[in-house]
C-alpha cells in the first residue's frame, strides 16, 4: 500500500474540523509484520520520531528498526530482564530499564554504544521516562514500591520517590506533572517532577489493577487501562470524564496527538480505537490484531501504530503461553482514510 504524504493528513484534519461540510472516518489495518529474530519475551516499545526509530524490548536485548525500511539497524544487548526505553533527545542518550540486575544502561542513540550502567535505589525497575521540564529520567521500580530519578546530563541518581503501591506505566505533560499508575491500588498519582514528591492521589473508578497510561497534553485528558476497562481522566482534576469497554490482557495504551485517538493494545488480539464524538469519548472501532500483542507504540510524524507479538503454543494454567521459535513480529498498522461524503 502506498504511504499517504503529510499533505493528506493535513486535508484530514481539515475536514473533521468542518463536520457540517463533510464527515471522514479512518479505518486501520495490518500493513507489514517486520520479522525479528529471536524467541524470548517482550514488553514495552518506544518510537523516537526525530530520528525514525523505533526501540523495540525483546529478550535480553533492544532491537532498534528503522520505520522507513522496516529493517533491523542496531542491537542493544546485555539489558537483562529489559523493560522499556527512554530517549532523552537533548543530550543524544536513551535509557533502558532492566528488571533483572536493577540497573539502567544508558545507551548513545547514534552509535548505540553503551555509555554507562546505573544501579537503581529500588528493585526491578519496570516502566522508563524522560521528563523533558526536569531533564531527568525515572525509573518506576515494581518490586520496591519507588521511583528512582536520574539526572539526564551526569547520568547520576539524584532522588528517591517512596510509593504507596507498585508502579506501572507513566506519563508526562511536559511542563512538571507526571502522571504514574498504581496497580495493586488501583489509584493513579501525580509526581511534581522538580519537587520529587507526590502532590495527588485519585481513585480511577472502573479500571482495576491499571497498566498502561497516555496522554493528551492539549486537553488535559489521561487515558489509563485495565483488562476490559479504559477510563479517560481529568488530568487537572482527577475527575472521571468517561469509562469505556475495550479487550482483554491489555498492557499497553499510546496517543496519537494529531487524530486524537487513543488505541489500547489488548493481548485478546485485539485494538481498541477510542476517539472524542461530539463532544463524548467513544469506541470507534475494534481493530484485529494478534494475540500476544499487547503492547504499543504510534508514531507522531506518520500515524502508524506498532505492536510486537509472536506465535504462541500451549500453556499451562497461571503461566503465559510458550512463544513458538521464530515467529516474533511488530505488527505495523497503517490508517485508512475513507472518502468523505457530503452533508446537506
Amino acid at each position: 500500500m502506498k504511504k499517504i504524504a503529510p499533505f493528506i493528513y493535513l486535508s484530514l484534519f481539515m475536514f473533521l474540523s468542518s463536520s457540517t461540510h463533510a464527515q471522514k472516518r479512518i479505518s486501520y489495518q495490518i500493513v507489514n509484520r517486520i520479522h525479528l529474530d529471536g524467541d524470548g519475551g517482550w514488553d514495552y516499545l518506544t518510537m523516537d520520531d526525530n530520528a525514525g526509530l523505533l526501540y523495540v524490548s525483546h529478550g535480553s536485548m533492544v532491537q532498534v528498526v528503522d520505520t522507513k525500511t522496516n529493517k533491523l539497524v542496531a542491537t542493544i544487548e546485555d539489558t537483562k530482564g529489559v523493560h522499556g526505553i527512554a530517549i532523552a533527545t537533548e543530550f543524544g542518550k536513551g535509557y533502558i530499564s532492566c528488571g533483572r540486575d536493577s540497573t539502567v544502561v544508558v545507551f548513545d542513540t547514534k552509535t548505540f554504544k553503551t555509555l554507562a550502567r546505573v544501579k537503581v535505589n529500588g528493585r526491578n525497575p519496570d516502566a522508563i521516562l524522560y521528563d523533558p521540564f526536569s531533564k531527568n529520567v525515572f525509573t518506576f521500580n515494581g518490586r520496591s514500591n519507588n521511583v528512582t530519578v536520574i539526572e539526564a546530563k551526569s547520568d547520576k541518581v539524584i532522588g528517591n520517590i517512596p510509593l504507596e503501591g507498585n508502579p506501572e506505566f507513566a506519563a508526562t505533560d511536559e511542563n512538571g506533572k507526571i502522571y504514574l499508575n498504581i496497580e495493586d491500588k488501583s489509584k493513579l498519582c501525580v509526581i511534581n517532577s522538580q519537587t520529587q514528591k507526590v502532590e495527588q492521589t485519585w481513585p480511577i473508578g472502573p479500571v482495576v489493577e491499571p497498566s498502561g497510561l497516555a496522554i493528551d497534553n492539549a486537553t488535559h485528558r489521561l487515558f489509563t487501562v485495565s483488562d476490559g476497562h479504559m477510563a479517560v481522566i481529568d488530568a487537572q482534576t482527577g475527575k472521571i470524564i468517561a469509562a469505556l469497554p475495550i479487550g482483554e490482557r491489555v498492557d499497553g495504551v499510546a496517543f496519537d496527538k494529531d487524530l486524537k485517538r487513543a488505541y489500547s493494545a489488548n493481548g485478546d488480539g485485539t485494538m481498541t480505537v477510542v476517539g472524542e464524538v461530539d463532544g463524548s469519548y467513544k469506541v470507534i472501532e475494534t481493530v484485529k490484531t494478534q494475540k500476544g500483542a499487547r503492547t504499543i507504540a504510534v508514531s507522531s510524524k506518520t500515524h502508524h501504530i506498532y505492536l510486537p507479538t509472536a506465535d504462541q503454543g500451549a500453556s499451562e494454567a497461571g503461566k503465559r503461553p510458550s512463544i513458538m521459535v521464530g515467529t516474533f513480529v511488530v505488527l505495523e498498522i497503517e490508517p485508512e482514510y475513507i472518502a468523505s461524503q457530503a452533508i446537506h
